[in-house]
Order: structure tokens, then C-alpha cells, then sequence
């Protein structure tokens, strides 16, 4: 059975459920609410639940679309190749329209019910994963901060449901997912660096076989990302128990990417440097939401 040929019947609703990469999807949705509620916006729970809804089905669509754009280079990839589409457990045609119904879908409920700057910014990152990273990945070396503008956009669809438009908390919370994503990808592009080499991604890891310029990118991003964490203190939007927090994740944050440097363990410093990441961001997020729902 092939990905172009697959009997749709049989499909369960777990390979569906795959298609939309949840736990990246999840992300997106989850990185929108911290937007939302730093806004701290008054309570309106329709808005809220529109919110959530409308999110969780845009980015499960680009998943979808994603996935029907990328499915041959993932059926050359061990890591990939049991994805719904090259494993022919759904069909590309299956694949293409569910993901346009639901990024159509999540546009319609944000623009309608939420907040048309919010419909606006969905709109800007659905074009900015699919119509420029997704390309970038086969073609350009820096497909990853490419990737990590598109990544960094769902704050931005968060505040503006909240506050109707984006004021300078909204930026910063750009900017700490951008600089967050390229010690995270970096340190995950080096761990299956001969996978994606297998397929011709160009990407630094690819490129660099020593992996000394890619660890030193992954630090200078962890310090950009420390020193933007920590801007909602000295602009006046965060307390310094907040400021605090951030200080202490981001130095474990650097500590880690440190590691990365070096030659000799950058293999097992990478695996670290990866897990590190995923805690460090609900951790910073959290404590930033936090503060700013307890101190108005």
C-alpha cells in the first residue's frame, strides 16, 4: 500500500489525530494562551474557548499540510517514516483537504469570534510555515531561524485576542520563543544530523560535520534568549520575582548550552541541551503569565 493509494477506511482516528502532530500543535496552542492571559485580559470565557478551539485547528491543519508536502523526504527517514502519509495509512489527497478544512476553519472562528488581528497573525504564520519554512528546509542552510520566525508567532495570535492589538510584552514574548527554538532545533538537528543529511536538508548541522559552529550558534541563541527573558523586569512589566525565575532557568538553560561546546561530549550534551529546553520554556512562560496575573 502506498501513501497515494491508501484505503482511507481503514484509517483509525489515531493516524488523523498523528497527522496533526498533536504534541507540536500542542505547543502552539499553549504559547498562544500564555499571550492571552499576559495580556490579562477581562474574562470572557466564549472568547476563550473560540480561542482555543480555533488555534488547536489551524495549527493541527498546518501539521496536516506539512506533513502532505514533506511525505516523501519522511519515507526516507527512520525517525519519520511511520508517519500517517509514507506508512499509506492516510492518503495525500485525505491529508491535503483536512488540513485546508481546519486551517480554514480555525481563520473562520478567530476572525469571526475572537479578534480579526488575531485571524491576522494565524494567517501570517500558516503562510510563513507552509509557504517559506517548509520550502527552506530542502533549500536553504538557514531553514531553522526561517522556521523559528514562523514558530515564534502564536503569542502574538494569544495578545491580540486579549488586548485587540500588541504592545511591547507581545514582542518580547516573540522574541523569547524565536531565540528559544535554535539551541532546541540545533540541538535535535545535530542528534539526527545523518538522517536529514540522508535526505539533503542543508541545514548547519548537515554542513558543519564538526559541529563546533552549530554549538556555538546554539549558545549565542541561549544568551540572546536569557537577556530578552529578562527585558519584561527592566522595562516595567514583570516583578523581580519573575526576574528571578528567568535568571535562574536561563543560567541552567546556558549551563547546558555550554556543554554543547565542548567536542568531546557533544553528542550526550546535545540529547541534554534538548530535554533541557523543553523544560526550561513551560517553566520561564509560567512564571512570566504568573506574575503578571498577581501583580497587576
Amino acid at each position: 500500500m502506498t501513501s497515494a493509494t491508501a484505503d482511507t477506511t481503514t484509517a483509525k482516528f489515531s493516524d488523523y489525530l498523528e497527522l496533526t502532530k498533536p504534541r507540536l500543535s500542542l505547543l502552539s496552542v499553549l504559547t498562544t494562551l500564555v499571550g492571552y492571559f499576559a495580556a490579562r485580559p477581562p474574562a470572557n470565557p466564549p472568547k476563550l474557548i473560540f480561542l482555543l478551539i480555533a488555534t488547536s485547528l489551524a495549527a493541527g491543519g498546518v501539521a496536516a499540510l506539512n506533513q502532505w508536502m514533506e511525505y516523501t523526504t519522511d519515507a526516507k527517514m527512520k525517525r519519520t517514516a511511520d508517519r500517517p502519509i509514507p506508512s499509506g495509512k492516510i492518503s495525500t489527497g485525505s491529508a491535503f483537504v483536512l488540513g485546508w478544512l481546519m486551517c480554514i476553519a480555525g481563520l473562520f472562528l478567530l476572525f469571526s469570534r475572537v479578534d480579526r488581528l488575531a485571524a491576522l497573525f494565524a494567517l501570517i504564520t500558516i503562510i510563513a510555515y507552509l509557504g517559506w519554512y517548509t520550502p527552506a528546509k530542502s533549500r536553504s542552510i538557514w531553514s531553522t531561524e526561517i522556521g523559528a520566525i514562523a514558530g515564534a508567532f502564536p503569542p502574538l495570535i494569544g495578545w491580540c485576542a486579549g488586548e485587540g492589538r500588541v504592545s511591547a510584552l507581545g514582542w518580547i514574548l516573540f522574541g523569547i520563543l524565536f531565540f528559544w527554538q535554535i539551541p532546541h532545533f540545533m540541538a535535535v538537528a545535530w542528534t539526527y544530523r545523518r538522517e536529514y543529511s540522508s535526505v539533503d536538508f542543508p541545514m548547519l548541522p548537515v554542513r558543519d560535520a564538526s559541529g563546533r559552529w552549530v554549538a556555538a550558534w546554539a549558545f549565542f541563541n541561549a544568551l540572546a534568549l536569557v537577556a530578552v527573558s529578562l527585558l519584561p523586569v527592566t522595562q516595567g512589566l514583570a516583578s523581580s520575582s519573575y526576574g528571578a525565575a528567568a535568571a535562574v532557568c536561563g543560567g541552567w538553560f546556558l549551563w547546558r548550552a555550554g556543554q554543547f561546546l565542548r567536542s568531546a561530549s557533544r553528542d550526550l550534551a546535545a540529547r541534554r541541551l534538548f530535554i533541557t529546553s523543553i523544560i526550561y520554556l513551560p517553566l520561564v512562560l509560567s512564571a512570566l503569565v504568573a506574575d503578571r496575573l498577581l501583580h497587576p
